[in-house]
C-alpha cells in the first residue's frame, strides 16, 4: 500500500468516528425521551455506518480498477517489448542467413576460379611437354 492509500484510509476511519461522535453528542443534548433518543442513536450509527460502507466500497473498486488498469498497461507494453524482440531476432536471422548465401557463393566461385586454374595449368603443363618435346626431337634430328 503506498502513503496516499493509507492516509486515505485514516482519514476515512477518522471521519467516520468523528461522526459516530458528533452524532451521538447531538442526539444525547437534544430534550428527548430515552427511548426516543436510543432510537434516533441506533438510525444515525446505522446510516453513518451504511454510508461509511458504501464509501469503503468505491474506494476499493476504484483501487481494484487502477490495478487492473496498470497491470492491464504493464500487459501490453510486455507485449509490445516482446514483439520487438522477436522482430530484431527476425531481422537478425535474415542478416545471418543472407551472409552465409553470400558465403556459399564465394565459395562456389572460389572452388571454380580454382578447378579453372587448374585445368589451365594442367593444359599448360601439356603443352609445355609437348614444346620440350617437339623441341628435343627436333634438336636430335638436327645433330
Amino acid at each position: 500500500m503506498d502513503m496516499r492509500s493509507e492516509y486515505s484510509k485514516g482519514f476515512v476511519v477518522g471521519a467516520i468516528i468523528g461522526g459516530i461522535a458528533g452524532a451521538i453528542t447531538a442526539l444525547l443534548l437534544a430534550p428527548k425521551s430515552g427511548s426516543e433518543l436510543r432510537r434516533d442513536i441506533a438510525d444515525t450509527s446505522t446510516d453513518l455506518y451504511n454510508k461509511a460502507s458504501e464509501y469503503l466500497k468505491q474506494v476499493e473498486k476504484k483501487a481494484e480498477e487502477s490495478f487492473k488498469k496498470t497491470v492491464n498497461e504493464g500487459k501490453i507494453k510486455a507485449e509490445g517489448i516482446i514483439e520487438s524482440a522477436k522482430q530484431q531476432a527476425q531481422e537478425i536471422l535474415s542478416g545471418a542467413e543472407n551472409i552465409l548465401q553470400q558465403a556459399k557463393s564465394k565459395a562456389i566461385d572460389a572452388k571454380e576460379n580454382v578447378a579453372q586454374s587448374y585445368e589451365n595449368l594442367k593444359e599448360a603443363a601439356k603443352a609445355g611437354a609437348e614444346a620440350f618435346k617437339a623441341e628435343l626431337k627436333a634438336s636430335r634430328e638436327n645433330e
